[in-house]
């Protein structure tokens, strides 16, 4: 049907007038109750209303904005900034073009309904969460029919662009998740986890690797890292200008880094206490005995912190205290405040995580992927369904998103375990509720020097849940915010010159992160440099560099990274 004929704008406008009519049904349907499927059950919020006179004012906005595109019709231009409907191609297709402006009035409003909406913050959290997964599936562009882009490149292409959309989409659905870089550029061993080491201890849950020095001498007290156990280590070993495991060695630290092996089948009746008991402590204890150290340094990263602080609370408890400092990076002990997750987490939907595999199973690792994309559902999902399947491209290489795909299983018990004391319960911070390995944890006999960074723009550990850990850990703090989110803040290496971090030059830590960063200082570049300067005032004097790896029973089982870090979930 032609464009520009009256029987076309006619049938233009009665899908339209359907579209409004639908999505106030579908909207008003959904503000009373929210079942979110991502990564497990999310039980629906409870009734949430919203006031008629606002509701009246929404709508009369609403009509006054549609009639007013209507009029403008087939001269109708996408007037946002939103990146999905910038090229020029938007502008010039009427169709594409009306279909994108109905699209973004109808995400303004929806939004602004859920806004407005009154209830408790949890349901408020969850209504918005919902609507902004609903806009982002809906959007125009990720569909061939409306997205003017795709078809012109189509066009352009003869058809091949389609055919490599499709293409991408079957090898997609083989490897069971969306491409987010080209992967066939990376292989673990060969351009990403490079830095030169071996495996010195392996059991059934961890390997140890233990890297070579790079400097002459090295500190007389060794370098403990504790990764994430819901990622692969690597991320702090990506490539040599921005790895951290590197600077650490450069610096010259004796370093050694805990590599999880991937949950299979096997591994699925391990609990919390086993990664504490056989893997972080073990981990602590082996570094001693090959460098014949009293005493250890030693850093957690992410659900790494949270697992190496319970650690060292297990030990304290027990009069042992085999770590000299504590580096601890986006890491949750207090988990008041874990931003947008808390809205997958209530009694109903731990108790159903129980039920499934507390007492054995596995989480898959994509379904834990799929949860942390959704947080950013445009950057993370449809920007790659876009351009991989409607405009057949591949996606550029990128060493952290490869990474980022390269998901880890884990056992259901250790997940259920995890869920109910830390999201839910928050025992952590309450002396002695939460038992494990036997000993009453509680982190008041924590009394070591510790470094806290957390990073200002972090969806997944709020910058006020990384700060809250200063009120709960006696000994003498440096607490460190960087720019940028979880992943970009904290591998920020200083060659860069990239971004800025912030210090308080005091050591008070006053109830609240938002207290702490009005008295802080900002300073630009990377924070590594001082976490550096922290970490040589704990290492002790310098000795002799080791010629070997290992000592005695510790002997070399294989070259870094390991085959641990190779298995695929």
């Amino acid at each position: 049907m032609n464009q520009e004929s009256p029987e076309f704008w006619a049938q233009a406008a009665e899908q339209f007038q359907q579209a409004f009519s639908d999505n106030w049904n579908k909207t008003m349907q959904s503000f009373q109750g929210v079942d979110v499927g991502a990564a497990g059950t999310m039980a629906s919020a409870p009734p949430v209303t919203l006031s008629p006179d606002r509701l009246m004012e929404l709508q009369q906005q609403y009509v006054t904005d549609a009639m007013q595109l209507w009029n403008e019709s087939v001269h109708a231009v996408p007037t946002s900034d939103d990146k999905r409907f910038k090229a020029e191609a938007w502008s010039h297709n009427p169709v594409s073009a009306f279909s994108a402006s109905t699209y973004l009035l109808n995400a303004r409003t929806l939004m602004a309904m859920a806004e407005s909406v009154e209830g408790d913050e949890k349901a408020k959290a969850r209504i918005r969460f919902a609507v902004e997964q609903w806009m982002a599936a809906s959007a125009p562009s990720n569909f061939l029919a409306f997205n003017a882009d795709a078809q012109q490149k189509a066009i352009e292409t003869q058809g091949e662009s389609i055919a490599a959309g499709l293409a991408n989409l079957l090898h997609d659905m083989r490897q069971g998740h969306v491409s987010m870089t080209d992967e066939s550029v990376f292989e673990v061993g060969k351009n990403v986890a490079t830095t030169e080491g071996a495996v010195v201890f392996e059991n059934e849950l961890f390997q140890l690797i233990e890297y070579k020095p790079l400097t002459a001498k090295v500190y007389e007290r060794p370098f403990l890292l504790v990764p994430p156990c819901i990622n692969k280590f690597y991320i702090l070993d990506l490539q040599p200008d921005n790895s951290l495991i590197r600077y650490a060695v450069a610096q010259g630290h004796r370093t050694f880094v805990v590599s999880w092996r991937n949950p299979d089948a096997s591994l699925g009746n391990k609990t919390w206490d086993d990664y504490i008991e056989d893997a972080a402590i073990k981990a602590i204890a082996v570094t001693q005995e090959i460098t014949g150290a009293k005493s250890i340094n030693a850093l957690g990263f992410c659900v790494g912190g949270t697992i190496l602080t319970t650690a060292l609370a297990v030990l304290a408890a027990r009069g042992e205290k085999p770590v000299a400092s504590l580096t601890l990076l986006t890491t949750l002990l207090d988990f008041s405040d874990t931003g947008i997750l808390d809205i997958f987490i209530d009694e109903g939907m731990v108790k159903y995580r129980e039920m499934e595999m507390g007492k054995g199973g596995l989480l898959k690792g994509q379904d834990l992927a799929s949860t942390f994309s959704a947080l950013r559902p445009n950057e993370l999902v449809w920007n790659y369904v876009v351009g991989n399947y409607l405009k057949g491209e591949t996606p550029p290489a990128f060493d952290l998103l490869y990474w980022n795909g390269d998901s880890t299983n884990l056992p259901g018990p250790f997940y259920a375990w995890y869920l109910r004391n830390t999201y839910l319960e928050n025992n952590l911070i309450k002396p002695g509720k939460a038992i494990v390995c036997g000993e009453a944890v509680d982190l008041r006999k924590l009394d070591l020097p510790v470094y806290i960074y957390g990073s200002r723009e972090d969806h997944i550990v709020p910058i006020g849940g990384a700060y809250a850990s200063t009120q709960w850990l006696p000994g003498k703090k440096r607490f460190v915010m960087g720019a940028s989110g979880h992943i970009a803040g904290v591998i920020n290496p200083p060659a860069k010159n990239k971004r800025s971090h912030w210090i308080a030059n005091h050591n008070k830590f006053p109830p609240t992160a938002q207290a702490w960063i009005a008295s802080a200082k900002e300073y630009p570049g990377s924070w590594w440099a001082d976490w550096s300067d922290w970490l040589a005032g704990h290492a002790g004097k310098q000795i002799a560099a080791p010629k070997a790896y290992g000592k005695g029973k510790y002997k070399v089982i294989e070259a870094a990274p390991g085959r641990y870090v190779k298995a695929k979930a």
